[in-house]
């Protein structure tokens, strides 16, 4: 039995108990614990025969958390579907309807960043950013794109709206809300930005667009250490440090083509040999095969 949230797991933990099979579980994400009761309720996560973590900085997170873990979290990675994440497989006319349907064109160097509306994500931050290259001589005009719904959090969207007025950029940065085809929707930035607040505990945003073979900004923390190899793949900048995301952001945008598109294919080289959705259920059945075999 393979649990992969809290409320389900207690389920489930204990019918694998009466029924003496294997229980194991996947921390995929940090439960926040801000209480007793809170602490216990997170706590089935840590009891599966096997804890599985989504990436280093999970289990990690995971060993810090609970000092008397029976055994260490094994890691396995969250995969990505290599097949689906294919540059290759994204026609240019799609990608250049895309970039008119968010008005902007092959001059335009486009920044997305793609997640919920909501505060910890960094749209704020990166808001900061482009209003700070606006006054830079930059050899292409910057368009920010925010991509992603505000899942009634209007009110964060209306300060984004207003924040954006406020400091003069309007003409270059769009809210487009949910993208289906998020495989085109990367292929349609030129880079990629993953601006949290908060360390995520492997972030496939920054994991999908390396996939796509596109530059990946990201903030120094959690997953984001693994899957963007900083200098190499992308760049990793302090978190919350709008004038470090602006650097980063200008000197992207000043590499050569040849650099950018080196950038991109060493991102692809890296998910492609670490995280593919192949190597995960691998190791995961593996997993399960030395379990039962016990």
């Amino acid at each position: 039995v393979h649990a992969r949230s809290r409320a389900p797991a207690w389920s489930a933990l204990w019918a694998a108990r009466i029924a003496h099979v294997p229980f194991v579980t996947t921390y995929h994400g940090i439960y926040n614990a801000s209480n007793p009761l809170k602490r216990f309720y997170n706590s089935v996560m840590k009891r599966g025969d096997v804890v599985i973590a989504n990436s280093e900085w999970t289990a990690a997170h995971i060993e810090r958390e609970y000092k008397t873990l029976p055994n260490k979290p094994v890691v396995i990675p969250r995969g990505i579907d290599l097949s689906r994440f294919d540059p290759a497989g994204i026609p240019p006319a799609k990608v250049a309807a895309l970039r008119a349907q968010w008005g902007t064109d092959e001059r335009d160097f486009v920044a997305m960043l793609p997640g919920r509306l909501t505060r910890w994500k960094g749209q704020m931050l990166v808001i900061e950013a482009a209003a700070q290259l606006k006054m830079k001589h930059l050899p292409r005009k910057l368009r920010v794109i925010f991509a992603g719904d505000a899942q009634g959090r209007n009110a964060y969207e209306a300060e984004l709206l207003k924040r954006i007025a406020d400091t003069g950029i309007a003409d270059c940065v769009r809210i487009v809300g949910h993208i289906e085809d998020m495989a085109t929707a990367y292929a349609a930035a030129d880079l990629v930005v993953s601006a949290s607040s908060d360390p995520e505990a492997f972030g496939r945003v920054a994991a999908e667009a390396s996939a796509m073979a596109r530059p990946v900004i990201a903030a120094d923390h959690g997953g984001a250490r693994e899957t963007v190899v900083g200098n190499v793949s992308g760049i990793l900048f302090p978190p919350g440090n709008a004038l470090a995301l602006a650097d980063a952001i200008e000197h992207v945008m000043r590499i050569t083509p040849d650099a950018l598109s080196d950038m991109g294919r060493a991102g692809r080289t890296h998910i492609a040999n670490n995280y593919s959705l192949e190597r995960m259920c691998c190791e995961t059945i593996g997993l399960y095969r030395e379990l039962l075999a016990r």
